[in-house]
């Protein structure tokens, strides 16, 4: 199914590096605004990778093959970047065709580290209705660890702690990726660090995101 801006107008859109508050921010704006249809890309993970087309998303294919090892110790942070299949945008046309087939008389708010900026920006009526949440990299190991999942992809391999180092390397570098692609797009960007409270950051984004108030320019939260 084919989308495009003049359908999803209804739709506002919340991606960033992981361990930002991306789903914590969604979840309090469900509850602030109960109309609202709150789409979990981590959810629909599983679903989509079983769906992709092999031929369309080979990177997805070769990481559902590979061991622990391969995936998380074989290769360099730069190289987990380049191949990781959730950040190449691979099986986001199937998302697409999710959130497109949502009745259009409820809004919709789409979060995840999959929004990639230069696959949303064809698709928003207008740049105040995406954002993305950049984590600093204190923040995000900070909020891992607070969830209890720092080591969990890690400790499944013969060498936790490189594997470790190696997936938050990586997950740094794709915050900086998405930092300059949205300054290059004109689209609006917040380093998040922690300096603010979660429900000011709720507060922020919900104006930001409903009545197109947000600064273009990357901001402390």
């Amino acid at each position: 199914m084919d989308a495009d801006a003049r359908e999803l107008g209804h739709v506002r859109w919340l991606g960033g590096g992981s361990g930002a508050g991306k789903s914590s921010v969604a979840r309090a704006l469900a509850v602030e605004r109960p109309e609202l249809v709150v789409v979990d890309t981590d959810e629909l993970m599983a679903d989509h990778a079983r769906r992709a087309d092999p031929a369309a998303a080979p990177e997805l294919a070769r990481f559902a093959a590979a061991t622990t090892d391969v995936r998380w110790l074989g290769s360099t942070p730069q190289q987990m970047l380049e191949t990781f299949h959730w950040y190449r945008g691979e099986a986001f046309d199937l998302l697409l065709d999710d959130v497109a087939a949502l009745p259009p008389e409820r809004p919709v708010l789409v979060e995840g580290f999959r929004l990639l900026p230069h696959l949303v920006a064809p698709l928003l009526a207008d740049p105040s209705h995406a954002l993305w949440l950049l984590p600093t990299p204190a923040f995000r190991r900070r909020a891992f660890a607070a969830r209890g999942s720092l080591g969990d992809v890690a400790g499944r391999t013969s060498d936790p702690p490189r594997a470790l180092a190696n997936l938050l390397e990586r997950d740094a570098l794709f915050t900086d990726r998405l930092r300059a692609q949205c300054a290059d797009l004109g689209l609006v960007a917040w380093e998040v660090d922690g300096s603010a409270p979660l429900g000011a950051l709720v507060d922020r984004v919900g104006a930001a995101l409903w009545t197109g108030g947000a600064p273009r320019s990357t901001v402390r939260s």
